[in-house]
């Protein structure tokens, strides 16, 4: 802690000077510390008087804010206990500065009621010196004020975090911030009071067009459903009445650019079409594209009809709910990890339920699992259900990646750090993930050379890119994996040992599709995400259990192509065993206890079923085993033809041999 004397001397010489590079002071701050020189005539050392607001005042200025505590109240509780036991306080004041409503740690009261962090406290500049809402204020956009930022010495002991809480027309209405005390400070405190801030707009937004149909978009399908998506309410006539800041952000416009203009001037399709499609899919409804009809770019978008309740609206912007942090109090929702359940599957419920406990701590995951179980499908949920839900995802195959460029991909170049370096330099892909997750596949696969380096990146938190010497600090959460056996490829040397400990902080196996309890359930589910958007496609029994026995190789992967395919070449809307491709019984069967299912071996078939065999197989290689031709050519069906197979030993997959 620095005296008082060494922090008055310090903002007298920023006050004083024409530059604040040599004294490492950012120039927000020194602007700040000017401004409470020169034209508030505050001293850093003298501590003041609190300016607190009559009783009366402060039930006035609650009167006039309450549509905007409403929205924020939920929020600022949920914030509170994302950073519950860092001895902070999360606040909200007004846009003069009057704290209004406070969420306090009890073991922060007694430093709080010192600080003046009460309802009521003026925490304008004018009466507390540089601070994380008074200058939010004036600054009008999110900032960190950190202990020595503060301008009087009694505040120096906090650290705040502030961003103002905007309208959509981009008036400020408040301010929400967090502070504590500094040596407490949580990471990504800022952030989270960010993510709070754009939950709060939308639910202000909402609140004030609440009988308004509301039009719903995002760049990106699964974000349609979350904080950071564009809302614009509409009027009868279809004609924009406002628009959120999300959505003119993502539209490159300003409100006199979009309001009393007809939606269909900027979005491709009329919102009319889009509530009858969303009628067609029933209640869980995904998000339809739609294209920019000025720029043709994507976006994917809901249709949402008026006149309903807000919490019915804030759950129905998409087919899944938001992403929720593990262990936030009330929440009712299932996080998009829980979500990859569908039915009875201990080994699941297993990686679920840890990977749950370990979400907001600093520990890596390593992934095992065969090709296609979904390893980059369990990241993405473990990043969604996380609080770095709206912080970059990058997913990097380190088995994709040509040797010669990955080091340039994974840390990046600065400009002319090599011939046919691009001018501008560029960002690696680890950098692109900072304050978010880094999903490394198939790690197993990447280059000896680089292991190092990655070793060094993970263990110094940091990253140089090629030409340069300066490090760049870094904040991820890493997720590797791989479908090799690692112990085996370092005791080959094909594999830093040291490495394989620094990303296998939590190992969990992603069972195979042929393991799996929730085969049934899982087959429903990859089929509706096949589902046209003009009908409703489902599988008899007979192809069920087929699909339920088939080994699947190619795991959930192999499955959705399986599907794909069946749904864009149906004749009806009714999958049947003979919609199957076909070369899908080339492999085996699940396997089953031997003594039920264990087809005959050739030796042990009678007579008449040798020479059905011999026929079959000849009849086989004269088609040059297309199976469909055979079954057509014999008048049988291909479940029939199948079936024969099985029963006479026949197997596909080693035709060579016939």
């Amino acid at each position: 802690m620095v005296s008082v004397h060494s922090h008055c001397t310090r903002v007298r010489e920023v006050v004083h000077t024409s530059s604040a590079t040599p004294l490492h002071v950012p120039s927000h701050i020194m602007d700040s510390w000017i401004r409470c020189s020169n034209e508030y005539k505050l001293d850093p050392a003298l501590p003041g008087e609190l300016y607190v607001v009559e009783q009366q005042e402060l039930l006035q200025r609650q009167e006039q804010l309450a549509s905007v505590l409403l929205a924020a109240k939920s929020e600022m509780a949920t914030l509170f206990q994302q950073i519950a036991k860092s001895d902070y306080a999360i606040m909200l004041t007004d846009c003069d500065g009057v704290l209004l409503n406070y969420f306090g740690d009890p073991g922060f009261t007694h430093a709080a009621s010192k600080s003046g962090l009460m309802p009521g406290a003026v925490w304008s500049e004018r009466y507390q010196g540089t601070n994380g809402m008074g200058t939010c204020l004036l600054e009008q956009r999110p900032m960190m004020i950190h202990q020595g930022d503060h301008y009087l010495f009694r505040n120096t002991g906090l650290t705040c975090a502030a961003a103002p809480i905007l309208d959509w027309r981009g008036k400020i209405l408040a301010v929400l911030d967090a502070s504590g005390e500094a040596h407490r400070a949580p990471r990504h405190v800022l952030d989270l009071v960010n993510m709070s801030v754009q939950e709060i707009e939308n639910r202000i937004f909402i609140n004030e067009f609440p009988s308004c149909r509301l039009f719903v978009f995002h760049t990106r399908p699964e974000f349609v459903n979350t904080l950071n998506k564009g809302i614009i309410a509409v009027d009868t006539d279809c004609r924009v009445l406002a628009a959120s800041r999300n959505a003119l952000a993502q539209l490159g416009i300003g409100p006199a650019d979009i309001v009393g203009r007809p939606l269909d001037a900027f979005f491709n399709l009329s919102f009319e079409s889009m509530l009858r499609e969303g009628q067609k899919q029933g209640q869980s409804q995904a998000p339809l594209m739609v294209f920019d009809a000025r720029h043709g770019r994507r976006f994917f978008a809901l249709a949402l009809r008026g006149a309903q309740p807000v919490k019915q609206l804030m759950q129905s912007f998409a087919n899944a709910p938001p992403p929720i942090a593990a262990g936030v109090v009330g929440a009712k929702s299932r996080a998009p990890l829980e979500q990859l359940q569908l039915g009875p599957d201990a080994v699941m419920e297993h990686n679920i339920k840890t990977a749950l406990r370990i979400i907001e701590r600093d520990v890596a995951i390593l992934l095992y699992g065969e090709t296609g179980t979904g390893k980059e499908l369990f990241a993405k949920a473990v990043h969604l259900s996380s609080n770095r839900a709206h912080q970059p995802y990058v997913a990097i195959n380190c088995a994709s990646i040509p040797e010669s460029l990955i080091e340039s991909e994974l840390f990046g170049y600065k400009s002319g750090a090599f011939t046919g370096a691009s001018k501008e330099g560029q960002r690696g892909k680890i950098f692109q993930a900072n304050g978010g997750t880094l999903f490394l596949d198939e790690i197993g696969d990447m280059p000896m050379a680089l292991q190092a380096r990655l070793l060094r990146v993970l263990e110094e938190r940091e990253v140089v890119p090629l030409g340069s010497e300066t490090p760049i600090k870094l904040d991820i959460r890493l997720i590797s994996a791989t479908h090799c056996d690692l112990p085996n490829k370092i005791s080959k040397g094909e594999f830093r040992e040291d490495l394989y400990y620094r990303i296998q902080g939590l190992t969990l196996t992603l069972p195979p599709l042929r393991e799996r309890g929730d085969r049934r359930a899982l087959i429903q589910f990859v089929l509706g995400q096949e589902q046209p958007s003009d009908a409703k496609v489902s599988i008899d029994e007979a192809l069920m259990d087929a699909l339920e026995r088939h080994r699947w190789p190619g795991n959930i992967r192999q499955l959705r192509n399986v599907l794909r395919t069946m749904v864009a070449l149906r004749n009806a809307d009714v999958l049947t065993v003979d919609c199957l491709p076909s070369d899908f019984f080339i492999g085996r069967l699940v396997a089953e206890p031997a003594s039920a299912t264990a087809p005959a071996p050739e030796n042990a078939l009678n007579p008449l079923e040798s020479a059905e065999r011999d026929a079959l197989i000849q009849e086989l290689k004269m088609s040059r085993w297309n199976l469909s031709k055979v079954a057509k050519q014999l008048k049988l069906s291909r479940n029939t033809l199948y079936r024969k197979l099985e029963r006479l030993d026949i197997k596909i997959a080693s035709r060579e041999n016939y």
